[in-house]
C-alpha cells in the first residue's frame, strides 16, 4: 500500500542520487554506467567522452577505468565500449588493438611486401636472432629483423628494417643518443622525435624514459635524471621552468598533505553526529514502516 501524507496525497519516493567522480555532479540512477570488472560507477556522458578520447590516443591500448584511485584497475569490456562509443571509432580501436598485439608479439611480424600486410609467425624465435620467415599470403620469404630478401648466409646487421616509418632519406635510425627515431625500449614500437623536450612517453605502452640514454623515467616525478650524468641539462627545458614543474609538484604533495590532516580532526569530531542522524533516520524509517502496517489492518 502506498505511503500517503497527512493530507491524503500520495508521497511519492526521491530517486538516490550516485555521485560521478568525474564531473562531481549527482545523477539519478538511470543515467549512470557501472563497470563490471571494477564496479566503478560513472555518469554516463562522462563514460562515453572518456572512451572516445581513449581510443583516438590510446593506439589500441587497453582502456581502462578513468578512477585513478581504483584498487582493481578494471578494463573496460568490449560490450562496454560498444555501447560508449560510435560504429567507426569501434571499428577503429579494435584494428588498433589487433595491431597493436602484433607489435608487441615476439613470435608475430607483418609481412614487408608493399600491399600484402599479412602477420606472419616466426618460427624458431629465440633472443630476436635472424630467422627466415614464410608470409602464408604472398610467399615472399625475409628476415625476421630486417625484413630483407632472405639469401644463404644472410646477415642483417648492415641492412636497414622495412617497417621502419617513413622517414626521409636524410633521417638516420641508430642507437646515438642524437638519433631523430628510436625504438620504446619496453615494448619496441619506432618512435620519431622531431621537438620537444627529452622526457619521452610511448603511446603504445605508456613507458616514460629518456630520449638519449633510453633511461626509465616512470618514477621521477622531480626529473632528477637531468642534473647529474651524460644527460645532464640536455632535458630541452630551461632551468626556471624545470624548478617551476618541481615547485608544482611539490605543492600538490603538500596540498594533499594539508587537507589530510585538516580533515581528518573534523571527521572524527562530525562521526558521531553522523552516526546519531543515520540512528535517526533508520529509527523514522521503521516508525513509518510500523505505522503504514497498522493502517492497512
Amino acid at each position: 500500500m502506498p505511503n500517503t501524507s497527512p493530507s491524503g496525497l500520495q508521497e511519492v519516493p526521491l530517486q538516490p542520487l550516485v555521485l560521478c567522480k568525474l564531473c562531481l555532479s549527482e545523477y539519478p540512477l538511470e543515467d549512470r554506467s557501472q563497470l563490471h570488472t571494477c564496479n566503478c560507477v560513472f555518469c554516463t556522458p562522462c563514460l562515453q567522452q572518456y572512451v572516445q578520447f581513449a581510443i583516438k590516443e590510446g593506439c589500441g591500448a587497453p582502456v581502462t577505468c578513468p578512477d585513478m584511485a581504483c584498487l582493481k584497475k578494471g578494463t573496460l569490456l568490449d560490450s562496454e565500449i560498444a555501447c560508449l562509443a560510435p560504429s567507426d571509432q569501434v571499428q577503429l580501436y579494435q584494428r588498433l588493438r589487433f595491431e597493436r598485439e602484433v607489435q608487441l608479439d615476439p613470435d608475430k611480424t607483418w609481412c614487408p611486401v608493399l600491399g600484402c600486410q599479412a602477420v606472419c609467425s616466426i618460427g624458431q624465435h629465440s633472443n630476436a636472432q635472424p630467422v627466415s620467415v614464410l608470409c602464408p599470403a604472398c610467399g615472399v620469404v625475409f628476415c625476421s629483423v630486417c625484413k630483407g630478401d632472405w639469401q644463404p648466409g644472410h646477415s642483417c646487421s648492415e641492412r636497414r628494417s622495412l617497417n621502419l616509418p617513413s622517414v626521409d632519406d636524410s633521417v638516420q635510425i641508430s642507437n646515438e643518443p642524437d638519433a631523430p627515431v628510436k625504438q620504446c625500449p619496453v615494448c619496441g614500437v619506432y618512435i620519431e622525435r622531431n621537438q620537444g623536450c627529452a622526457q619521452m612517453m610511448c603511446k603504445s605502452c605508456k613507458h616514460t624514459f629518456c630520449w638519449y640514454c633510453l633511461q626509465n623515467l616512470d618514477g621521477d616525478i622531480f626529473l632528477r635524471h637531468y642534473d647529474k650524468g651524460p644527460c645532464r641539462n640536455k632535458l630541452g627545458h630551461s632551468r626556471a621552468s624545470v624548478m617551476w614543474n618541481r615547485t608544482q609538484v611539490v605543492g600538490i604533495l603538500v596540498g594533499m598533505s594539508l587537507i589530510v590532516l585538516v580533515t581528518s580532526p573534523l571527521l572524527v569530531l562530525a562521526s558521531p553526529c553522523i552516526i546519531c542522524c543515520i540512528c535517526k533516520s533508520c529509527r523514522g524509517k521503521k516508525k513509518k514502516k510500523v505505522n503504514h502496517t497498522e493502517t492497512g489492518i
